[in-house]
């Protein structure tokens, strides 16, 4: 039986709250746990708003792009998203405040702690990090986001128009789900929503999460004890396939090639992880960052920027950090299994 979409779950016994009926839900979306939802939603295929370890807040006329992703931080940050916001595709939203009529364009990321205030635009692959504040009335770019000039007058709604033409004129290819040789632990986890095409190895209270899209081809994706993966995350392999040790963090929107990634690591969010790349344990990879073909990341170290290069020595405090994730994961994995068995 087909079911309609979005996928609506509770969390810790808490439902989504929706002002009214979504104007439109693609295929593989998802609005999960402590979520209000104003009026005239907009969600396309695979967009996944997902309020678990804190809340999330929209308001009215909202447009979230295929794959793009709302998230929270584990009860430090809300999310907030004020009136007429339009996202883009393969971007997040992730434990921030957003005001009202912004424009966020594709790819683009807005971290933790962040404002962006109103009347804003993010141009495409725009990231703003941590504790960022995006000044009323600018256009801004770049890694990290800069203003790059004023909003012209009309701007945004030009952009906003734009943008809904283009995501109701070409809508993204949902691979349908298949079964190849799997050897999963009863307590591993796989959102009904994720797609995986071939070979699949998942260890003891690993975790693949909402609209993530996996092809083995003639290799093996293998997740190690722990080891979560975060929501709208491809994996596209060609060779031997991909391995992630235990203990480890793969974070929203990520694309991974063949590559094999290590113990207590984490992905951050949007980075690109390149066939052959090795990442050996202890190792943050931060958020947009691409590595090189055959790369090695030395363990301990925090590695950054396009192409990939050493920044810092991972203190205690981000070792901590990538074990607190592991924890609130393991956390989510049992609440979310729960809600999709009752749903079934």
């Amino acid at each position: 039986m087909t079911r309609p979409f979005p996928l609506i779950l509770p969390f810790g016994g808490m439902h989504p709250k929706l002002a009214g009926a979504i104007a439109h839900a693609g295929e593989g979306s998802a609005v999960l746990g402590r979520a209000t939802l104003g009026w005239n939603a907009w969600l396309g295929p695979l967009a996944v708003i997902r309020a678990d370890g804190h809340y999330v807040e929209i308001g009215d006329d909202f447009h979230l792009g295929p794959r793009s992703t709302v998230h929270i931080a584990h009860d430090v940050y809300p999310t907030i998203i004020g009136d007429r916001v339009s996202v883009g595709v393969n971007a997040c939203v992730h434990a921030c405040t957003v005001g009202s009529d912004v424009v966020i364009e594709d790819g683009s990321v807005i971290l933790d702690g962040s404002i962006v205030e109103d009347e804003v635009v993010l141009e495409p692959g725009t990231f703003a990090f941590p504790r960022a504040r995006l000044q009323r009335g600018h256009v801004y770019a770049g890694a990290p986001a800069k203003p790059v000039r004023t909003v012209a007058p009309g701007e945004i709604a030009e952009r906003r128009e734009a943008m809904r033409e283009r995501h109701a004129n070409s809508l993204p290819e949902i691979q349908a789900r298949s079964f190849g040789p799997r050897t999963l632990d009863a307590t591993s986890f796989i959102a009904s929503t994720a797609r995986v095409r071939g070979a699949l190895v998942m260890a003891p209270m690993s975790s693949i999460f909402f609209s993530n899209d996996f092809d083995a081809g003639a290799g093996t994706i293998t997740l190690g004890e722990n080891t979560n993966v975060q929501d709208n995350t491809i994996i596209r392999c060609t060779g031997a396939g991909v391995t992630i040790g235990r203990d480890t963090t793969v974070g929203h929107n990520v694309f991974l090639e063949d590559c094999t990634i290590g113990e207590e690591s984490l992905i951050g969010i949007r980075s690109f992880v390149a066939r052959g790349t090795v990442v050996e344990d202890h190792v943050l990879l931060a958020a947009g960052a691409r590595t090189e073909p055959g790369q090695v990341l030395e363990s301990g170290w925090l590695y950054a920027r396009s192409p990939a290069r050493k920044l810092a020595p991972l203190d205690a405090g981000k070792c901590e950090m990538i074990k607190f994730i592991i924890w609130t994961y393991c956390q989510y994995n049992r609440d979310f299994s729960a809600a999709e068995k009752v749903r079934a």
